[in-house]
């Protein structure tokens, strides 16, 4: 069992806590504007053990943020706990991605709901997983489900057209079945993880996100990067991710791993 009040003060979630869509609605969006979609835990060769426990010691406690299988991980056991039917997705990033590449989750209420607080740059509020249709995902960006052959796939509408987010189907698994895939995405040469760092979250307007030494804000239409030199990264560490600064030590040629990064 969780601590669900210190969850939701880490989220700075005050509101009500009913198993409703609007509650999902707006704990998914107070996740991801809290906690930060980021690599460091891999990038400073820190193990990442897939067990509520020890997800919510770091997630809550020492208020770091992760990537899909812990921020996802750890979401569902609050949502459990808050009364929501959940179940695990298996997702594929990339065509050529590995078996349990990614972790979606599955909410069941009047109708299904797709949340995920652990892709980095995507959706912000949960979208309809029955639907077909465009779906508003937030700050006015556009996402569609669509029934492919392998399951459904998320894609987003950028300004060059419809982009494939991830591919998933409908499986439901408990999380040490993602055990394998969290290992791979914290050893590989092959994963973005072990190559690139980056710490990423959800802003009112848009997003904020730290790739390599390079801040780059998003919001309104407009997007702004900075080169940053050790301090000004250890300084937006702290002060737009509540991340301790002294991890800044792990990041290191921002400009080269800015690039391609996807944010």
């Amino acid at each position: 069992m969780i601590d669900v009040g210190r969850y939701l003060r880490r989220i700075g979630y005050d509101g009500p806590t009913a198993p409703t869509a609007e509650t999902l609605r707006q704990v998914h969006l107070a996740h991801l504007r809290s906690v930060p979609f980021e690599n460091l835990s891999v990038r400073a060769g820190e193990p990442i053990v897939l067990d509520e426990e020890k997800l919510f010691e770091k997630i809550v406690l020492r208020r770091r943020g992760g990537f899909c299988y812990e921020l996802n991980g750890l979401f569902a056991a609050l949502l459990e706990q808050l009364g929501f039917r959940v179940a695990r997705l298996a997702g594929r990033v990339g065509v050529d991605g590995i078996a349990f590449d990614h972790m979606a989750l599955r909410v069941d209420l009047d109708e299904p709901w797709l949340a995920d607080v652990g892709f980095g740059d995507s959706f912000v509020l949960p979208l309809r997983l029955a639907s077909r249709e465009q779906q508003e995902g937030g700050c006015g960006r556009r996402y569609r489900i669509d029934a492919v052959e392998d399951g459904l796939l998320v894609v987003r509408e950028d300004p060059d057209g419809w982009n494939r987010q991830y591919l998933f189907t409908l499986d439901a698994w408990p999380l040490s079945a993602y055990a394998a895939g969290c290992r791979y995405h914290q050893t590989s040469p092959r994963s973005t993880f072990t190559q690139k760092t980056v710490v990423s979250r959800a802003t009112e307007a848009g997003r904020i996100t730290l790739a390599g030494r390079r801040l780059i804000v998003t919001g309104h239409g407009e997007r702004t990067e900075t080169d940053l030199d050790e301090q000004a990264v250890s300084r937006a560490l702290q002060e737009e991710f509540g991340i301790d600064p002294s991890l800044a030590t792990v990041i290191r040629e921002g400009s080269a791993q800015a690039n391609g990064s996807g944010f």
